[in-house]
């Protein structure tokens, strides 16, 4: 670890001399290496900021690269843990830390051959430790801590990174696995606005500053903001709340480049694990934007670049104006799961304070990225983590129990189908099971979304990765009490999820994903939730003739009217009870069950148990899409 710099305003910043890379080494393999692999990932050597360099009289110029990888997910190989297989997509592209490196360690070496000073740092936004079953195995499983190393740590370490940002998915574990998770690193996480509720100072160290000898008696100071997701506060509620608090990227970000630029840096950079387009999905629940990448580069003076994460898209060069110094901020963001690396290339001019000091100021800046799919995987990273990765799959290849009939998931965004019902069956009879005194009298019902349209129980043997390959995310089980209206309120809210459609057949691109004001590239399908009931049918229509806040029908709990009044038991998972996807009520209501269970072992556990998986035990049509009263026949595309 770097050491730290321990003044009373930053008092867990980091501050380190890095030297510069002397060498060259001959790093990239397959039938493409070199600068030729390079090519063929996109990367364009920036011959602009060559040419700067050159024109750098009578002031000296000296460039500057950032590396950079955002929502890495887990994924260090090329590989579907669910389909036991590489990975694939319409796109083709390729994931993982493993080709991330080769790409890493090829624009290094292609620098490090340049005559001039080159400083390169290589960084992360965030996300890193959740999101695959090799990063589930070893922190649930297998947890992290003495002799087991996380993967990821393990990779990251190996490929060299100087810094990273925390994201909200670094905290999905608690706080006892992120710290270990720390410990494990060679560089620092960073979180400038992951603070003490007491005394408001960071729990991470919130920048560090890398200076670099550029000459005899020169050298160029580098800062790296880190910053966070606020949603965290809401997101991972259960893991956070009373111990940290998340204020916002502006706020944060207002109080700690001042300090940076007080200490010398010439160039600041924002590590962000928020996105560039200004929204958040939790509504009005904080006061703080969820994605302020962009609102950072605008309101904060002296931030130079921002490597964006959270929102998983690609941006490979982007300009943001400051409104106060008219300078234009450079921000990129490399995709997720390592498909790209971020390039952000910079060139700075030696120039002199009024007091006579030798400075830096930023003359030009550019963007780009390069995709993974070009390159082999790195050698050094591949063969580090290939007992575990083998482990794993051993893992989630292990047969749990057998299935009656072949359940698939596709349909689940527009019917009620045997598969979601089996998660809703599973989560409902869990809180069922743990319930007491009054409530435990009460009408039990469950929630669950479509989180993933492939997943499939084949007929036959069912696996740990089928299982999994259903419920992807790393949610935990509550009971919560609401009434009648507010059910007939949550249902309304969810079905904001549907376009309005006056055909009673209609392809599915033209009924879901609505675009909603929260929701401006279309509503996901893990914010479509579905209720039933569990020992008895809660059934309802879908009316998409119907303006957004009256569309359900016909809402009856055992052939009965749901009154306004009438009390249910209501299983749910940790994000919408945390308030996540903004969806009304539930947030608020009286919680009566938290085992802190998490839901897809729930469902691994129950086919262990029963061993065979038979809809005949929990399969019923309860709900359906209708068109002024008829029913709605959706089409999906062939194959």
């Amino acid at each position: 670890m770097s050491s730290p710099d321990s003044t009373p305003t930053a008092p867990a910043a980091v501050d380190a001399t890095a030297p510069m890379p002397a060498t060259r080494r001959a790093l990239l393999t397959g039938a493409l290496t070199g600068g030729a692999a390079l090519a063929a990932a996109g990367y364009s050597p920036a011959a602009w900021a060559d040419e700067d360099v050159q024109r750098g009289t009578p002031g000296r110029r000296i460039r500057v690269t950032v590396l950079g990888t955002t929502d890495l997910h887990g994924n260090v190989y090329n590989w579907d843990y669910f389909k036991n297989a590489e990975f694939d997509n319409k796109t083709h592209d390729d994931i993982g830390l493993a080709k991330v490196a080769t790409l890493v360690k090829g624009v290094r070496a292609e620098l490090a051959a340049k005559r001039n000073p080159h400083p390169v740092l290589t960084l992360d936004a965030g996300d890193t430790i959740q999101g695959t079953p090799l990063a589930y195995y070893y922190a649930k499983i297998k947890p992290i801590g003495g002799d087991v190393v996380h993967p990821m740590a393990t990779a990251m370490n190996l490929v060299g990174y100087d810094a990273a940002a925390l994201g909200n998915h670094e905290f999905n574990y608690g706080l006892d696995l992120l710290r270990t998770f720390e410990d494990q690193l060679d560089f620092p996480l960073l979180g400038a606005n992951a603070v003490d509720p007491a005394t408001k100072r960071p729990m991470f160290p919130p920048y560090v500053i890398k200076r670099y000898r550029v000459g005899r008696g020169r050298t160029l100071t580098v800062g790296v903001l880190g910053l966070t997701n606020p949603g965290i506060a809401i997101w991972d509620k259960a893991n956070v709340e009373g111990k940290m608090e998340f204020p916002g990227l502006v706020e944060q970000a207002q109080k700690f480049v001042p300090i940076m630029k007080k200490k010398g840096c010439d160039l600041v950079i924002v590590s962000a694990h928020s996105g560039a387009d200004t929204s958040s999905s939790y509504g009005d629940a904080l006061p703080f934007p969820e994605n302020a990448a962009s609102l950072v580069a605008e309101q904060v003076p002296n931030v130079d670049a921002i490597l964006v994460g959270h929102a998983h898209k690609e941006i490979p060069q982007r300009f943001v104006r400051n409104a106060e110094t008219g300078q234009q901020v450079l921000l990129v963001e490399p995709y997720y799961w390592g498909m790209r690396l971020a390039v952000m290339d910079f060139v700075v001019q030696e120039t002199y304070s009024r007091k006579g000091r030798l400075k830096w100021v930023l003359v030009s800046s550019g963007g780009q990225v390069l995709n993974s799919n070009t390159v082999e995987e790195d050698a050094e990273v591949a063969a580090a983590l290939r007992e575990q990765h083998d482990t794993v799959v051993g893992y989630v290849n292990s047969v749990v129990g057998t299935s009656v009939s072949e359940l698939r998931a596709e349909r689940g965004v527009v019917e009620d189908i045997a598969i979601m019902d089996f998660v809703q069956y599973v989560q409902a009879g869990a809180v069922k099971a743990g319930l007491t005194g009054a409530d435990a009298a009460l009408p039990v019902l469950s929630i669950a979304a479509p989180f993933a349209r492939g997943a499939v129980f084949p007929q036959g043997e069912v696996s740990v990765r089928d299982v999994a390959g259903l419920y992807i995310y790393d949610n935990t089980l509550l009971g919560v009490r609401i009434t009648g209206k507010q059910l007939a309120e949550y249902l309304e809210f969810s079905a904001r999820y549907f376009k309005t459609v006056t055909t009673t057949t209609a392809p599915v691109g033209e009924v879901t994903n609505a675009v909603t004001e929260t929701a401006p590239n279309g509503t996901p399908d893990y914010n479509f939730d579905s209720v039933a009931g569990l020992d008895a049918p809660l059934t309802y229509d879908i009316d998409l003739a119907q303006p957004v806040g009256s569309r359900i029908k016909n809402l009856a709990y055992d052939g009965t009217a749901v009154t306004d009044d009438q009390q249910f038991v209501m299983a749910v998972n940790n994000y919408r009870q945390s308030g996540g996807g903004g969806f009304p009520h539930v947030p608020t209501a009286p919680v009566v069950y938290n085992r802190q269970n998490e839901i897809r072992q729930l469902l691994i556990d129950w086919v262990l148990e029963h061993k065979v998986i038979d809809p005949a035990e929990f399969a019923s049509v309860d709900w359906r899409l209708v068109v002024g009263g008829e029913p709605l026949t959706v089409t999906f595309p062939a194959g």
